[in-house]
């Protein structure tokens, strides 16, 4: 969008928040806890009238899978309630909203790329409270966009990328699950195409055809293993040694939270409305480890 007026974020410092506000500069206004807290609902219109956006971007959710089935209740304000209540902000103002979601809400059982069409699926109460929150934004606001992501990684916070690089300085051997299939996508190029759509609806004012849900994952698919170890060849050129990476079955590495066997998504529904579509993955994790290595 041109620097007419400002984008709000929610999520404070998480990843997309980070490379949002990275990318689009002074244009981005972050806010997070205190100042913008979903278990308040009076913080959230509180935020929209302070800094009257041209449109929000809700990167804010509950990503702790495993600890969404013990915490319902915080799992449901953060992804669903609180996801609601600002849509119907943004609604009561007439800007645009977009909610990022995941691929959580299916079960991954298809065999195939899932598409937006296909109905949802989720096995976790994280990935049920991230279907609720798509319905009811949508219902909330007739100016909202859903992405979708997946296998979300940066140069920054917590994510699967730097998780397995800190793992293999230390371990001569690590095993890693390698039959759940997915598209990584990196925070940064996910903030890209954040800020193309918003662009492009500040270029051509809002269509009602904009709204609804989108795919928005990486280029290209592979397992957790093989994020893994293309994380860790590229960390190599870096000067850290390469450990032996083996793959596991997932009911070698029971969690709480049932994970999607195969999430992959199809995102062309992206690009064909939007003419927006993620870098091939590869180039990406190739990129993010140069910057977690530049910054040492």
């Amino acid at each position: 969008m041109s620097s007419t007026g400002p984008i709000l974020v929610t999520g404070g410092n998480g990843q997309l928040a980070t490379s949002l506000a990275n990318i689009g500069g002074d244009q981005i206004i972050r806010v997070g806890r205190p100042e913008f807290d979903f278990d308040k609902p009076e913080t959230i219109s509180a935020a929209i009238e302070k800094y009257r956006p041209e449109a929000v971007v809700n990167a804010a959710a509950w990503t702790a899978v495993d600890l969404a089935e013990t915490e319902k209740a915080g799992a449901e304000r953060a992804n669903c309630s609180g996801p609601k209540a600002l849509a119907e902000a943004c609604a009561k103002a007439d800007i645009p909203f977009i909610h990022v979601s995941t691929d959580y809400v299916f079960s991954g059982d298809k065999g195939s790329p899932y598409t937006e069409e296909d109905p949802t699926s989720p096995e976790t109460v994280y990935g049920s409270t991230k279907a609720d929150g798509e319905q009811a934004v949508l219902a909330a606001n007739p100016k909202s966009i859903i992405l979708r992501t997946s296998w979300v990684y940066s140069a920054h916070g917590k994510n699967f990328v730097k998780t397995m690089i800190n793992a293999g300085a230390k371990n001569p051997a690590l095993k890693v699950v390698g039959d759940q299939s997915g598209n990584p996508t990196s925070s940064d190029d996910l903030a890209d195409a954040i800020l193309a759509i918003l662009a492009l609806i500040e270029k051509d004012g809002w269509k009602p055809e904009f709204a609804g849900i989108y795919h928005a994952s990486g280029t290209g698919e592979t397992t957790w293993h093989g994020l893994a170890v293309a994380a860790l060849e590229e960390a190599e050129k870096h000067g850290q040694s390469m450990p032996t990476v083996s793959a596991i079955r997932t009911e070698d590495w029971p969690t709480p939270a049932k994970r999607p066997q195969d999430s992959r998504l199809d995102c062309s529904k992206l690009h064909r409305v939007f003419g927006v579509r993620l870098p091939e993955w590869r180039e990406s994790v190739a990129r993010t480890v140069h910057r977690l290595f530049a910054a040492i």
